[in-house]
């Protein structure tokens, strides 16, 4: 623990200005981002006597080991830099709201030249008309049931688009009005293109209009006697009056605004959220926070606000925005939202009528969320809790390991041998510091060496880093484990090619050490990896193995394990890291391994799917037998029905080395070499081993 006098700058060092602010631990890893009006009153209050301050500010304060500012010229540059650094270093003891849930959107693709009506989560992209969030991806399908009635917008996905319009038939919706089917050019792209618009205009509130219109039309067409045309036009405005029923008028006067209300006790928050358009509830979300600090109401609605609007941009930003405290000071906020907006907002408290009481309801649902939530997380806290300190107390460690790297080897018969590593800190997982490794020459034959190399790989760079003074790249964008960094190992332990860095040539998230490491194995294992860390000078990371067979932990030097009760939560915790880094080796191994097969010769089968093909190679175990197989014996195999199982037959025999004749009077396939082919379909020598039997470890 950190004493806060031993980086505390010099008096007149700190400028009276407006600024942001960055602690870093020990490490140099940026744990608090901040802004103040004036930099030298505002960090003046990190700097008084502990037993003063908020329990997390001074676990912050003890935690960090330095702290750096940066001078702006006016509160609104400093409130648009922090947004940025939290965003780009994500730091530990910042406020961070995190959705309960996934939210689903209604989105309209406007990015392409066919627009598709269709349910959308995470990230939004760009050209992407977007309405929402629904607390139900089910209520989003039932609306846009409604309304394809009305606005026959495409639905399908591309792969069925192409399809339809390669066979020139559409799709079922086609069939029954419920798609324009631009597909077979029913009509044109710019037609369906004003569909997608006229429908994207009712979801942003304009319904009356289009109603009257639609009022109008029905009308004319009953006194021309075009009675048909008339009850079609009579349904579709049932059918948009009822979509309209599922959001009821809440403000009367087809406000467009956004309603953020908060329950808050000394730990947590919970932020509310209705989204409201043309009057009516379009969405709605929540919010959860831990407090790290001493934080008011008013600080906490602008933290949601940039959450909320730090990406957004246009009418994505709506003229008001109701909230239950103003942040101090209010200008600055308000100026940036109009600056995302590209015209004024209003950014005020309602005192009376309709937005008075709507605001009410969103505070009774802010306080019913931070109940629940309280709920289902007082048990995870102190089982998390508890769990640290067990195993803690089982390794004789000196402190809670609040960061773990866990380590396992995976190959398939020495073939295509990766490893990963895993991170948790607080007991959960961090997805973003994943990593991966390929490991080539000798390695690849020994569990034991192959660890030994990537301990060894991974903590050189750590060392590699920590020596060069202002370099760290603990700061940089997270990266998901789909673009992990991978690095490939030759005999000599040099990196063969490496994952993605940065444009200087520095890897990614290597600075961080954890507290603890644990690799999938037992002693063997655990004596490679305690070797590694001995052979590079560490002597302040603990090490540990966790073997399947038996759920025992080894300690480096220990003849006996540690057994941990099957009921301790300790041992729960080590198993789901243990867990985690054996499924995202295996994911990887097996990505790597399919890229090296050719494909089996049951894809040139026409009509026969994914399901059918498992369902085939699960009855005979293997295409050896498969192709040995009478007609009569394949069509055994549920879904598969004689012409089927006669196309198999000829594929399978064309496929063969020496394509053997099919007896069509009997049915037969005449038999090949014993040990011609592998499981794969691909010619290996006789006596070979055929791959399917080889175990993933």
């Amino acid at each position: 623990m950190a004493d806060p006098s031993s980086y505390r700058p010099k008096p007149g060092e700190i400028p009276d200005s407006p600024g942001v602010y960055r602690f870093r631990d020990e490490h140099r890893r940026v744990i608090y981002v901040g802004k103040a009006k004036s930099l030298r009153q505002r960090l003046a209050n990190y700097f008084q006597d502990l037993a003063g301050l908020h329990p997390r500010t001074r676990s912050m304060v003890t935690t960090a080991a330095s702290v750096e500012w940066t001078v702006v010229s006016t509160e609104v540059e400093a409130l648009q830099l922090e947004y940025s650094w939290i965003k780009e270093y994500d730091p530990r003891f910042n406020v961070k709201y995190r959705d309960d849930k996934s939210y689903p959107y209604l989105a309209v693709t406007m990015n392409e030249e066919y627009p598709r009506v269709q349910v959308m989560r995470g990230h939004k992209k760009k050209g992407v008309r977007y309405f929402g969030p629904y607390a139900h991806a089910w209520a989003i399908r039932d609306t846009v049931d409604l309304l394809l009635r009305v606005f026959p917008v495409r639905t399908c996905s591309a792969g069925v688009f192409k399809n339809a319009a390669r066979t020139g038939r559409p799709c079922l919706l086609g069939y029954i009005g419920k798609c324009s089917a631009p597909c077979v050019d029913r009509v044109s792209a710019e037609e369906h293109r004003e569909l997608a618009d006229e429908f994207c205009d009712f979801m942003t509130g304009r319904t009356n209009t289009y109603i009257r219109r639609l009022e109008k039309q029905m009308a004319e067409a009953a006194d021309e006697m075009e009675y048909e045309r008339a009850a079609r036009l009579r349904d579709d405005i049932g059918a948009l009056k009822k979509a309209m029923e599922k959001n009821a008028v809440v403000l009367a006067d087809a406000t467009d605004a956004d309603l953020i209300a908060v329950a808050e006790d000394e730990l947590e928050a919970a932020v509310q959220i209705f989204h409201v358009r043309g009057g009516r509830v379009r969405g709605q979300r929540g919010w959860v926070t831990d407090k790290v600090e001493e934080i008011t109401t008013g600080a906490l609605v602008e933290h949601a606000l940039q959450q909320l609007y730090g990406e957004e941009t246009g009418d994505a930003v709506p003229k008001e925005v109701l909230v239950p405290a103003l942040p101090d000071p209010v200008e600055p906020v308000q100026e940036w939202l109009a600056g995302r907006r590209g015209s004024g907002v209003s950014l005020r408290i309602p005192q009376r009528g309709d937005k008075k009481a709507l605001m009410e309801t969103v505070e009774r649902n802010a306080q019913q969320a931070l109940v629940l939530h309280k709920t289902k997380r007082a048990s995870d806290l102190t089982t998390r809790s508890r769990a640290l300190e067990e195993i803690a107390d089982a390794l004789d460690l000196d402190s809670a390991p609040l960061r773990i790297e866990c380590y396992d080897i995976s190959h398939l018969q020495g073939d295509d041998v990766v490893a990963s590593m895993v991170v948790f800190e607080d007991g959960l997982a961090r997805k973003s510091e994943y990593r991966r490794f390929q490991i080539k020459g000798f390695a690849g034959q020994d569990d034991v060496r192959s660890m030994h190399e990537v301990i060894t790989r991974r903590f050189r760079r750590y060392l590699a880093e920590k020596e060069k003074t202002g370099e760290w790249t603990d700061g940089e964008n997270a990266e998901t484990p789909d673009h992990a960094e991978t690095l490939e190992i030759d005999r000599n332990g040099e990196i063969v090619e490496a994952g993605p860095t940065e444009d200087d040539g520095r890897p990614k998230k290597f600075a961080y050490p954890p507290q603890l490491v644990v690799v999938d194995g037992g002693a063997p294992q655990v004596a490679a990896a305690q070797r590694a860390l001995d052979e590079l000078g560490i002597d302040d990371i603990a090490v540990c193995g966790l073997a399947k067979r038996l759920e025992e932990v080894w300690l480096p030097g220990d003849d006996d394990p540690v057994v941990l009760p099957r009921t301790s939560e300790g041992l729960y915790l080590l198993q789901r890291v243990r867990d985690e880094a054996h499924r995202f080796a295996i994911t990887y191994q097996r990505a790597k391994r399919s890229k090296r097969f050719r494909s089996s010769p049951l894809d040139d089968v026409p009509g026969l799917g994914d399901t059918r093909k498992q369902a085939l190679l699960k009855h005979f175990g293997s295409l050896k037998k498969l192709r040995s197989a009478t007609i009569d014996q394949i069509c055994e195999v549920p879904g598969i029905g004689r012409k089927t199982a006669e196309t198999i037959a000829v594929a399978l025999a064309r496929s063969a080395p020496a394509a053997p004749a099919v007896n069509t009077a009997t049915g037969e396939i005449m038999e090949e070499e014993p040990g011609t082919m592998g499981s794969s379909g691909e010619p290996v020598a006789a006596g070979a081993p055929d791959e399917r039997r080889g175990q993933e470890t």
